[in-house]
């Protein structure tokens, strides 16, 4: 099992089928979804998954929308910030277009987008915390060429509160697409598992 630790007990099953869920969640296609190794410290047990948001084509390469990584924790010992035994750790990151670097609400609007993305999943959470950067870069001198870019990174994590653990992958995922620039998918329409590298 990548990205985990091995252990044994009710804890090590329950953890094991929460992986299997994720691995078997559906995201849009043009997600990419990798396991990746897991930090090691913060918890008795963890998996990690990275991903890319490229814009649909035909094959797998494309234009990299937007990045980042889900972390599932899972500690039986239930720590007290978590308020729980299961803690989601993201990071999400897009570029973003210049003229909403000096946007007051962006920060506000971005945090608003996870919510929003958890409610439509049905993601049930508690002791959600998080920030919403915007990173500008400007260039100059022999670079004063490029055009200056912004990025948006928001870096979130909240305690799972539901039996389902995968519809927080869902809704992460769905997050990384709209920083992405993708519209929602149609009411009705539903999204086939991504390919897992």
């Amino acid at each position: 099992m990548v990205g985990s630790r091995s252990a044994s007990g009710e804890s090590s099953a329950e953890f094991a089928q929460a992986v299997r869920d994720l691995r078997l969640a559906g995201s849009r296609p043009e997600v990419r979804l990798t396991e990746v190794p897991a930090p090691s410290r913060i918890a008795p047990y963890a998996v990690a998954l990275s991903a890319e948001v490229i814009t649909a084509g035909a094959s797998d390469e494309g234009d990299e929308l937007a990045s980042g990584r889900f972390v599932l924790l899972h500690d039986p010992s239930a720590p007290e910030p978590w308020d729980g035994v299961w803690r989601a750790v993201t990071f999400a990151r897009a570029e973003l277009e210049p003229e909403l670097a000096n946007d007051p609400m962006l920060g506000a609007v971005g945090w608003s987008w996870l919510m929003d993305a958890l409610e439509h999943h049905g993601a049930h959470y508690v002791a959600e915390g998080g920030t919403v950067t915007r990173v500008v870069s400007e260039t100059f001198a022999n670079l004063d060429d490029r055009k200056a870019t912004v990025e948006m990174e928001i870096r979130a994590s909240w305690t799972p509160t539901g039996p389902d653990l995968a519809v927080h992958l869902d809704a992460w995922t769905d997050l990384l697409c709209t920083i992405a620039g993708l519209p929602p998918l149609p009411e009705g329409v539903v999204a086939l598992p991504g390919q897992r590298r």
